[in-house]
C-alpha cells in the first residue's frame, strides 16, 4: 500500500510535469556518459600514477564492472521501494563523488578498490534512470526510449573530448575533481524536478502494487530474460569495438594511428546518430522489427569491418554496426522494464553489462587462437543472435505490448 501512496497514474500527470520530467531524465543520461567518459580518458595518465602494469590495470578494472554488476540488482528493489527518481538523485550525487577518487590512489590494489564503489554508483544510476525513463516513455505514449540513450551517447562524446582537451593543462586529480563539481551542479539543478514529481507508475504496476509479494510469473520472467540476452548481444560489440577496434585497424590493416583512433569514434557517433534518430524508426518499425533489422544490419557490418582488407572499408563497416546495434539497447531495457519494473530494467542491464565485461577479454581469447579479423566477426555473430531472438520471440512479444493512442 505504501507504494501506490507514493505514485501517480500516468492519466493524471499534466502534460507541462511530463515534459520537465523528460528534460530532468534527460540530463541525467548525459552527465552520466559525461562523467564516465572523463574518466576513461585519463585511465593512462592514472596507469603511469599508480605504477600498474598491462596486467594489474586490467584487475583493477574490473572493479568497474564488478561493481555495476553486484549493484543493479539491488538498485531495482530500492527502486521499487522508494521510486525511481529519488535513487537516480542520490545516485548522481555518488557517482559524482566517486570519480575524484581514482587519481588519489598510489597502487593497483588501492585503484581497484575505489572503482568498485566508482563502479557501483556507475551500475547504480543506470538502473535508477532508466527505470524512470521507461515509465515516462509509456505516460508519454511514443517510444522515445533511444533519446535518453543518445543524450547518455552526446554526454559520453562532449566528456572524452573535453578530456582530451584538458589532458595536457590539468593533472587526472583537477580534472576529475572538475567532473565532481560539475556533477553536483548539475545534479542540483535537475534532481529538484525529480523530487518534486512522484515516479510514474503504469495503472497495471499500481494495481499490482497492492500485492507486493506476488512473483512475476514464469512468461514473463522467460520474455525479461530474452530481452536482457539481446541487450548482451549488443553490449558485447561496444566493449569488443571500444578495446579492440583501433588496434586490428593499426596491426591488422596497418592504418596511421590517427585513422585508427577514428575507429570508435565512427561506430560511436553512428550509434548516436542512430539513436536521435531511433524515435522516429521505432514508431515506424515497431520494436519488434527494429530488433530484427537492427541486428541484421549490425552483423552485416560487422562482417565488413572485420573482414575487409582496406581501412575505409573497415571504418564504413564500424560505422554500419553503430547504426545497427543503436537502438537495440534501448529496447531491450525499456521492453523489460515495461513487463518488471526496476526488477526487469536490473535484469536486462545487468546482462547487458556481462556482455560488454564479456567482450573484451573473449575477443583477446580468440585473437590468440586464430586472429584478431576472425575474432572480431563473432559481433557479427552475436548481432545476428540478438536478430534471430527478436524473430523467433516476436510473437510472445507482440501480445505483451499494447497500442496506447494520443488523447
Amino acid at each position: 500500500m505504501p507504494l501506490i501512496n507514493k505514485t501517480r497514474s500516468h492519466s493524471v500527470v499534466p502534460g507541462n510535469d511530463l515534459t520537465r520530467l523528460r528534460i530532468a531524465v534527460t540530463v541525467f543520461f548525459a552527465l552520466d556518459g559525461f562523467i564516465f567518459a572523463g574518466w576513461v580518458v585519463r585511465i593512462p595518465a592514472i596507469k603511469q600514477q599508480t605504477g600498474a602494469s598491462a596486467g594489474t590495470l586490467g584487475l583493477a578494472l574490473l572493479g568497474v564492472s564488478a561493481g555495476a554488476v553486484v549493484t543493479m540488482t539491488l538498485i531495482g528493489r530500492l527502486c521499487r521501494r522508494y521510486g525511481s527518481h529519488p535513487v537516480t538523485v542520490v545516485c548522481a550525487v555518488l557517482l559524482s563523488l566517486s570519480v575524484a577518487l581514482p587519481p588519489l590512489t598510489h597502487s593497483a590494489l588501492a585503484l581497484g578498490l575505489v572503482l568498485l564503489v566508482f563502479g557501483a554508483a556507475y551500475g547504480a544510476i543506470n538502473v535508477a534512470f532508466n527505470s524512470a525513463a521507461v515509465d515516462l516513455v509509456a505516460a508519454l505514449r511514443r517510444p522515445v526510449m533511444p533519446s535518453f540513450h543518445a543524450a547518455f551517447s552526446l554526454g559520453g562524446m562532449v566528456g572524452a573530448g573535453l578530456g582530451g582537451l584538458v589532458a595536457g593543462s590539468l593533472s587526472p586529480t583537477r580534472h576529475l575533481l572538475g567532473l565532481t563539481v560539475i556533477g553536483l551542479l548539475v545534479t542540483a539543478a535537475a534532481g529538484p524536478t525529480l523530487l518534486r514529481h512522484e515516479p510514474l507508475v503504469p495503472p497495471d504496476r499500481v494495481r499490482s502494487a497492492e500485492h507486493p509479494a506476488r512473483r512475476l510469473d514464469t512468461r514473463t520472467r522467460g520474455l525479461v530474460t530474452v530481452f536482457g540476452l539481446i541487450a548482451l548481444c549488443t553490449a558485447y560489440g561496444e566493449g569488443a569495438l571500444a578495446d579492440w577496434g583501433a588496434l586490428h585497424l593499426e596491426q591488422d590493416l596497418h592504418a596511421h594511428p590517427g585513422v585508427a583512433a577514428a575507429g570508435y569514434s565512427s561506430f560511436a557517433l553512428a550509434m548516436t546518430v542512430g539513436r536521435l534518430g531511433g524515435t522516429s524508426l521505432l514508431e515506424r518499425l515497431g520494436p519488434v522489427r527494429t530488433v530484427v533489422a537492427g541486428g541484421a544490419t549490425a552483423a552485416a557490418g560487422m562482417l565488413l569491418g572485420s573482414l575487409a582488407p582496406s581501412v575505409w572499408a573497415t571504418l564504413l563497416g564500424f560505422a554500419v554496426t553503430g547504426l545497427g546495434l543503436a537502438n537495440l539497447f534501448p529496447v531491450a531495457v525499456e521492453r523489460a522494464g515495461s513487463l518488471a519494473g526496476p526488477t526487469g530494467v536490473a535484469v536486462a542491464s545487468t546482462l547487458g553489462y556481462g556482455g560488454m565485461l564479456l567482450g573484451p577479454p573473449a575477443i583477446g581469447f580468440m585473437a590468440d587462437w586464430y586472429s584478431l579479423s576472425a575474432a572480431l566477426t563473432s559481433v557479427a555473430v552475436l548481432a545476428a543472435v540478438a536478430s534471430t531472438i527478436g524473430y523467433v520471440t516476436r510473437h510472445a512479444t507482440a501480445v505483451r505490448e499494447t497500442v496506447v493512442k494520443p488523447g
